[in-house]
């Protein structure tokens, strides 16, 4: 399954975001998607079972307990993958900041010629 098919799922995006923080056990994180998303148990499992096999998380047994964390590989590689925008998003954002850089400079000469204009 591709990255942007794994993350496109809002329960897969929101299990890893309740993952960002480090280490966290299956039935905390199955109970907090289950209350926000309405979703059964089994269907919370199918999806961390996805992300598991997708290379986006990593569990390891404690007792009866199953601890998930974030494998950072799959991320990093949608990240450089996405790095190729975001120097043209940043190179339009550096021209929008020049734009209204200049529209600020012009409302300050106009304010400024106002005020020497007026007879106090």
């Amino acid at each position: 399954m591709h990255a942007f098919d794994v993350l496109g799922d809002p329960v897969r995006r929101r299990l890893l975001e309740l993952l960002a923080d480090g280490e966290r056990p299956a039935g905390e994180i199955t109970a907090i998607v289950q209350a926000e998303f309405g979703v059964s148990q089994p269907a919370v499992s199918q999806h961390l079972r996805v992300l598991r096999e997708s290379g986006f998380t990593s569990v390891r047994p404690v007792g009866a307990r199953r601890l998930y964390a974030i494998d950072s590989a799959p991320l990093q590689e949608v990240d450089e993958w996405l790095e190729r925008f975001r120097r043209a998003w940043d190179e339009s954002y550096d021209r929008l900041d020049d734009v209204l850089e200049e529209l600020k400079e012009k409302e300050l000469r106009k304010k400024e010629g106002k005020r020497h204009g007026r007879k106090d």
